[in-house]
């Protein structure tokens, strides 16, 4: 689904994004969906960190991991 709004650029903005696509749209679009995808990497990145520093996880993943060798075929 797409909405349709109406933003202000700065004339500068205007003409750097007129000199790389013809499809303004687009590649507003792109250079956004670029870097809320980054955004979402860093958020991600961050929690696996917090997560390895956590000896809660650590000691319920220690609990589970042992099932792994329990001699039940797959």
């Amino acid at each position: 689904m797409t909405t349709k709004i109406s933003i202000t650029l700065d004339d500068e903005i205007v003409g750097f994004v007129d000199a790389r696509s013809e499809n303004r749209s687009k590649f507003i679009n792109d250079v956004l969906s670029k870097f809320k995808k980054e955004q979402l990497q860093a958020e991600l990145k961050a929690a696996y960190i917090d997560q390895n520093k956590d000896p809660h996880f650590w000691s319920e993943f220690n609990l589970w991991d042992c099932t792994t060798g329990d001699g039940l075929d797959d």
